[in-house]
């Protein structure tokens, strides 16, 4: 009887080890911090498990200076980043864009996003960016897309350097960038397009606190912007992925639709074959940063 219970037990136990094949991890830039990242994607992460059946999946937070090592040692399986952190991934580790967010404004998809350059609305001393000389700038990171990289080339077109600023310093995440201006702790700040409206939206900060500087006016485009616009974030995979597994999640994200918890949960419409990227590589080139600095 023991003998025979035994193997009853071990019997469940590899069948039920074996329910999902593989078990695929999805590296997801945190740029509100892991909480919230975790939460917005773990339903996408459980659509994909019960649409692709035969394997499971799982939402891997990463901060801006995790990504890179991920993807070097393969802990992930695909990575969903900021688009020109991917040209980074492609270009230095082979990485490959499997599909492109389709963002969500109202119910209204956006395929493109932008930048902010914005100031108190009580300082009265900067109203453009030749303004900005000789004052305290606040972004998130180096490596962010929406949150520095663009802003970066609208200060270079303008003939503004980064030793004109009083200071610079990167804060990690585009809140702490909001509230750092809105508190007075530094003069001016730059996050990505929709981070400001959704502040607002939860009652964190009011956009009438805010002045916007060098705003643009992009045609269909809802957010408040100071920069040129550029394709959304793409799903990617690593060099070593299996193609099989890749078409299944490629197939699976093409009919997850908009009312999907998955879909509203993730803030997004849903997903679309890949965008060019071209325009990304080429501000990487020009300001030789990312895979070319």
């Amino acid at each position: 009887m023991n003998k025979l219970f035994i193997q009853v037990i071990l019997f469940f136990l590899v069948m039920g080890s074996s329910v999902y094949g593989e078990n695929y991890k999805i590296g997801v830039l945190s740029k509100r911090g892991k909480i919230k990242c975790l939460s917005k994607w773990v339903k996408t992460a459980e659509y994909l498990t019960k649409t692709i059946k035969d394997d499971s999946f799982e939402i891997v937070s990463l901060k801006f200076e995790e990504v890179f090592p991920s993807i070097e040692n393969k802990t992930i399986d695909f990575f969903l980043v900021n688009s020109s952190m991917f040209i980074t991934a492609k270009v230095k580790y082979g990485a490959k864009a499997i599909m492109s967010m389709v963002n969500s404004r109202q119910g209204n998809p956006l395929t493109s996003f932008g930048g902010v350059i914005f100031t108190s609305s009580e300082n009265e001393d900067i109203n453009r960016l030749e303004d900005l000389r000789g004052n305290f700038i606040c972004a998130v990171k180096e490596s962010s897309f929406g949150g520095w990289q663009m802003a970066l080339k609208e200060f270079k077109d303008n003939g503004i350097e980064i030793s004109d600023f009083k200071k610079l310093m990167f804060l990690g995440k585009h809140d702490n960038v909001v509230f750092s201006v809105d508190n007075g702790d530094c003069d001016v700040g730059t996050v990505r397009t929709g981070i400001l409206e959704r502040l607002s939206a939860e009652g964190s900060i009011k956009l009438t606190d805010f002045k916007i500087i060098s705003k643009k006016h992009h045609a269909s485009f809802p957010f408040i912007s100071s920069t040129a616009l550029y394709p959304e974030w793409p799903l990617a995979k690593i060099a070593s992925t299996d193609a099989s597994i890749t078409v299944k999640v490629q197939n699976a994200l093409r009919s997850l639709k908009a009312h999907h918890v998955a879909a509203r949960t993730a803030r997004i419409v849903g997903w679309q074959d890949v965008l060019d990227y071209t325009p990304v590589e080429d501000l990487q080139k020009e300001l030789e940063i990312g895979a070319y600095q």
